[in-house]
């Protein structure tokens, strides 16, 4: 489990395929994975994400990376 991010991907999101394709290559640290038909977090690198907001640039409001610290 992530210790100091959660990422929150808005279920609306998940119609959107080649959104899915978009963050999973935008992300510096392969946060996003395609999983079947749905985009999916991949739990062991939430920790290496550098606060870039780049998944957040290219979904708009789908996507909130929320601190779990301060």
């Amino acid at each position: 489990m992530a210790m100091f991010i959660r990422v929150d991907i808005d279920e609306a999101l998940q119609a959107e395929t080649a959104l899915h394709k978009r963050l999973v290559e935008v992300c510096p640290v392969d946060i996003f994975a395609v999983d079947g038909a749905r985009l999916v977090t991949v739990e062991k690198n939430l920790d290496e994400c550098t606060l870039c907001d780049l998944c957040i640039d290219a979904s708009g409001d789908k996507v909130k990376v929320v601190k779990l610290y301060e």
